[in-house]
């Protein structure tokens, strides 16, 4: 089997390099046999060759089993064009791939039910599955663009469009995960002012009539389930929704566990297609290089690699025992709160304590 990295920008070659380590171990003492090659995206690639992703890259991304990248992105190259920024590497990498389905997990660590911002009662045993349609919608609708009006004021614009064949598609994505959890999806729109959301709820009703009757399916406003995470977030199961609405809340539910270092995500496609696997927390350029990055949500990405793409989920539970277990311990990155007994470790500190746990 066949890994690529995408280490990119900010913190990410950091938590990568310590993701790296789990590898290493899970290689030596647990058979997994998985060959790593690593490439440029983001940032990096456009100061090493001009663009922020190469064609090659992209073909390497396309003969690997999955892809794990770290972040883009970075404040020295955010007055270039959209079109050249960091971030439209990954956009394209989505799009090369066709990685429609975005899985983003916001699940509890009981270690870490203190560290959310809200009451330990509230948090305790929070496991929600956000599916975020990826590659469609307000991020990639046309026309978009800013123009001078006569009046010689700017107009900025942008244009939300689904079909139904790309909502079916991740629908059956979510439903299908549904039927391996707690077989319940809410499906997230703004089906009341919004004519993409009257064709989403509708498809999305009809899909589940003829295809899954087995599982409840709910809808809820985009707007009200934003409330609702933060009012009542075990209520959920499956979250389905847009790509728009999908970036949003997937972010809000990752906070309620307390720390975005601890989110992993993944982005399929097909089956057979290389999925792409990555921290949600972004570059952090504000501490890239201090040695001090929770680097527990790429080692979870990589978790959900094994599972979803290189078939070893006993090996993705393995992962995420001994990042369990290293919590419990009282391990702690400077992003999660404290606690009597607590170790604070930087990112190295955390993945050597992951990995050892692996190699006992």
């Amino acid at each position: 089997m066949k890994l690529l990295l995408l280490p990119g920008d900010g913190i990410g070659p950091e938590v990568l390099a310590e993701t790296r380590r789990v590898i290493n171990v899970l290689n030596a003492h647990h058979g997994l046999g998985l060959d790593v090659e690593t490439g440029d995206i983001g940032g990096a690639s456009i100061e090493r060759h001009g663009t922020s992703l190469t064609a090659s890259v992209l073909d390497l991304a396309r003969a690997s089993h999955a892809v794990l990248m770290g972040a883009v992105g970075g404040p020295q190259w955010a007055d270039m064009a959209f079109e050249l920024r960091p971030e439209q590497g990954l956009l394209n990498l989505r799009k090369g791939l066709g990685l429609f389905a975005n899985l983003r997990p916001a699940y509890c660590f009981d270690a870490l039910a203190d560290a959310s911002t809200l009451k330990r009662g509230v948090i305790e045993g929070l496991d929600i599955l956000i599916v975020r349609e990826l590659i469609g919608g307000v991020y990639f609708g046309e026309p978009r663009g800013i123009e001078i009006l006569p009046d010689g004021t700017r107009r900025g614009f942008n244009t939300q469009s689904y079909t139904t064949a790309e909502i079916e598609r991740v629908a059956r994505t979510a439903f299908d995960l549904a039927r391996q959890r707690d077989s319940r999806v809410c499906s997230v729109e703004k089906a009341n002012v919004m004519e993409s959301g009257v064709v989403w709820r509708e498809t999305v009703t009809a899909l589940q009539a003829s295809e899954y009757p087995d599982v409840a399916l709910s809808h809820m406003y985009a707007d009200n389930c934003a409330m609702q995470l933060v009012r009542n977030p075990r209520q959920f199961d499956v979250i389905l929704t847009d790509n728009l609405f999908g970036d949003i809340l997937s972010d809000e539910a990752g906070m309620l566990t307390g720390s975005l270092g601890m989110l992993p995500s993944a982005a399929l496609g097909e089956t057979g297609a290389p999925g792409l696997y990555e921290p949600i927390h972004g570059s952090a350029p504000d501490i890239a290089g201090k040695g001090v990055a929770n680097p527990c949500a790429a080692i979870l990405s990589l978790a959900m690699a094994l599972r979803y793409q290189l078939g070893r989920p006993d090996l993705a539970a393995l992962t995420e025992t001994a990042v369990s277990e290293v919590l419990n311990a009282g391990y702690r990155t400077a992003d999660l709160l404290g606690g009597e007994g607590s170790c604070v470790v930087g990112t190295q500190g955390m993945g050597r304590a992951i990995a050892e746990r692996l190699s006992a």
